[in-house]
């Protein structure tokens, strides 16, 4: 059974910086491309990085520049640095596992203050 469990959200002022990790369980993570999405009140969930097992990765437009994926095959984990942080970011961030399915976790909150 897939499990993803995240962590590392919170309540952060404009311009701070927060880190989120995956821990992943139940999967050959190096089978699996990785990603972070988020979904705000009122608005469709958007993919925000991903990366494959060896690369590539992508960004969505509006992070490039301040937010960092990257994945560690031997720890099962992925992660998310996000600095110079927006309120416009402020959502709840999930981790996805993704090969002929995806996967979720139950997801962070990350709140950023203006």
């Amino acid at each position: 059974q897939v499990q993803l469990v995240e962590s590392g959200g919170g309540l952060v002022q404009a311009g701070g910086s927060l880190r989120l990790s995956c821990v992943a369980s139940g999967i050959t993570f190096t089978f699996y491309t990785m990603g972070w999405y988020r979904q705000a009140p009122g608005k469709q969930r958007e993919l925000v990085a991903s990366i494959g097992s060896v690369g590539p990765i992508n960004y969505v437009d509006s992070v490039k520049g301040r937010f960092t994926i990257s994945r560690d095959n031997a720890k099962n984990t992925v992660s998310l640095q996000m600095n110079s942080l927006k309120p416009e970011d402020t959502a709840v961030y999930y981790c996805n596992a993704r090969r002929w399915a995806d996967n979720w976790g139950q997801g962070t909150q990350v709140t950023v203050s203006s």
